[in-house]
């Protein structure tokens, strides 16, 4: 069913976490998808307080393949429920050829694109339907000359199972300059920012209008991305 009604399931989810039970509760329409129907069907904070509960594990896959990761991971959980959000736009699927494989869903975050020739100056971070948004961005500040890396997140509490090698590996403390972009509530996304990064999110409730024109007006854009990232480098 559609996202912004886990508010109703909230009870049984949360107590599937509580009693450890492996249940898997699909959403579909996790964002501004559905935008004609407005605010009254457009999640804000819903991925965050979802997050928030003990032992569940959250997963927001990018693209058709994220998807079948995602299925693939939550099968095997014995103790724990799963929550998969899923568009309800359709999203390009990435040719996994030119981008890193999508099983790194398992781990819950990986890097899927990199620069050549050098180092990353910044981070593109991003979960569900915003990862192919970072992708476009990524090349067109690839083009610019600025070594850019995307990272897709789509599971905060399966990322931060993984070792601290393996978390640094991915998002390394020397890059300060840091964008996450996910059409939800930005709140939480710091710890993986930090004070120096910024999140391109939700910090009001949507509005009813075509999708190219709530991206357009909230920011969810590969050019607001790409300017973002200019700013932190200091290169406006």
């Amino acid at each position: 069913t559609f996202f912004i009604f886990s508010d109703y399931a909230r009870p049984a989810i949360r107590l599937s976490a509580l009693m450890e039970l492996p249940t898997i509760f699909v959403f579909t329409h996790d964002a501004m998808g559905d935008g004609e129907d407005g605010p009254t069907h457009q999640p804000v904070e819903h991925l965050a307080s979802l997050r928030a509960i003990p032992g569940l594990v959250t997963l927001r896959p990018g693209d058709a393949n994220e998807v079948v990761e995602a299925y693939r991971y939550v099968m095997q959980l014995r103790h724990q429920p799963a929550v998969l959000a899923l568009s309800r736009q359709p999203l390009p699927t990435l040719d996994r050829r030119a981008f890193a494989s999508a099983a790194g869903v398992a781990r819950g975050a990986y890097v899927l694109a990199d620069p050549q020739g050098g180092n990353p100056e910044v981070l593109l971070i991003a979960s569900g339907s915003e990862v192919s948004l970072a992708v476009e961005a990524h090349e067109k500040l690839l083009a610019e000359g600025i070594r850019s890396r995307v990272v897709s997140m789509p599971s905060w509490e399966i990322f931060d199972q993984q070792t601290q090698e393996y978390r640094d590996s991915v998002l390394p403390p020397t890059v300060k300059a840091r964008v996450a972009v996910e059409q939800a509530s930005t709140f939480g996304w710091e710890r993986y920012v930090g004070s120096a990064g910024r999140v391109i999110g939700m910090t009001t409730f949507g509005a009813s209008a075509p999708l190219k024109a709530l991206q357009k007006k909230f920011g969810f854009e590969p050019d607001r991305i790409v300017a973002v990232a200019r700013q932190l480098l200091g290169r406006q």
